[in-house]
């Protein structure tokens, strides 16, 4: 393995057929781009969900691998390609394996595949564990907000499930300018919840930190909330724990009853990904045989077409787009390559002629 200077890849990349080095970037690499640069990110998920929504960019179905002999655990690759200027395609190849935390190892590990629009070549594979876990939290803090724009900017923030992501959206929150008078945590299990408390105590979080016993306590009790649970079916089904209309990062897209939803505004990332799976919007859509629940889009309301209303809860359930892992692993690779640190597979490709 080589480190590649800077200019060597321009090279290397010249050309309309030139095929690119292909390199691979570990996770501490990642995180060492990433840590410190939430405004950048979050700058950058509004630009790929503007792109996104003028047709910019291709993102098939995400294809779910289960195995019959482990129903818990799944592998599922989410495949995309994004124009604009990041012009790149690729595949992220993502798993969770909710046993691995008995195990005390993370839940999730993922790679993501970066593939040259001109050739076709795969270019670098990254671990994404990392993007993943930012391009959420960047989407969740783009949500955050955008939503609350018409409405009193929340100042108490609860996190129901309190594991990577729910760090990862406290901490793009963090890094995005805001600060809360109270934060609440709950989680099923104690050490988590107590280990969040600490992490958030040591972030240096300011206000009042309180640890709820109840999802209903919690919500009750904050203008924001924030789901990141592993849960697979509904256990919040009461409208009238929201009935204060905070606004809802419904993150891990399970975890509210249809009737939570349907006495919502409701917006999503995408509504062809987003209906589908079982998740809380596709429930609701099976119930009541429509669509009409949803007021649209986050890039429908960062182009203005839709208002969201101050006087109903507002829920944001993201699904997840490849093309957003796309962007940040692009981001990332391209200052890996200006620093001159990019690690290169020497002839990982073996055979670049094609007549030999």
């Amino acid at each position: 393995m080589t480190d590649l200077p800077t200019t060597v890849t321009a090279s290397a990349t010249s050309g309309p057929h030139a095929v690119r080095p292909f390199a691979v970037i570990s996770g501490a690499q990642v995180q060492q781009v990433l840590e410190g640069r939430e405004k950048q990110l979050v700058e950058l998920a509004e630009a790929v969900y503007r792109l996104h929504g003028a047709g910019d960019s291709v993102n098939p179905p995400s294809y779910f691998l289960r195995f019959p002999d482990r129903p818990a655990s799944r592998i599922i690759a989410l495949p995309a390609s994004i124009g604009g200027d990041v012009r790149v395609d690729g595949v992220k190849w993502i798993s969770s394996f909710p046993e691995n935390v008995r195990a005390g190892i993370p839940r999730a590990s993922a790679v993501l595949i970066l593939n040259d629009q001109d050739t076709g070549y795969p270019f670098a594979c990254l671990e994404s564990s990392i993007i993943s876990a930012t391009r959420t939290a960047a989407s969740a803090a783009l949500a955050a907000d955008r939503l609350s724009r018409d409405r009193p900017r929340p100042t108490r923030v609860g996190f129901v499930g309190t594991g990577l992501i729910a760090r990862y959206i406290h901490t793009f929150l963090a890094g995005t300018g805001w600060s809360f008078d109270e934060t609440g945590v709950h989680d099923l299990a104690a050490d988590s919840a107590a280990g969040f408390r600490r992490y958030l105590e040591q972030s240096g979080t300011t206000g009042r930190i309180t640890v709820h016993h109840s999802a209903e306590e919690l919500i009750r009790s904050s203008d924001l909330v924030v789901f990141a649970t592993v849960a697979s079916e509904p256990h919040v089904g009461d409208p009238a724990w929201f009935s204060h209309n905070p606004v809802v990062l419904h993150v891990s897209l399970r975890d509210l009853a249809p009737e939570v939803v349907l006495a919502s505004a409701n917006i999503v990332d995408d509504v062809e990904h987003c209906l589908k799976a079982d998740t809380s919007p596709h429930l609701a859509e099976r119930l009541t045989g429509g669509r009409d629940f949803l007021q649209g889009t986050l890039d429908d309301v960062l182009a203005g077409r839709v208002t969201v209303p101050a006087d109903r809860p507002v829920v944001f359930s993201p699904f997840g787009l490849g093309v957003l892992d796309l962007a940040v692993g692009k981001y990332v690779y391209d200052d890996m390559v200006r620093s001159g640190e990019l690690h290169v597979i020497d002839g990982f490709f073996h055979e670049l002629r094609r007549y030999g």
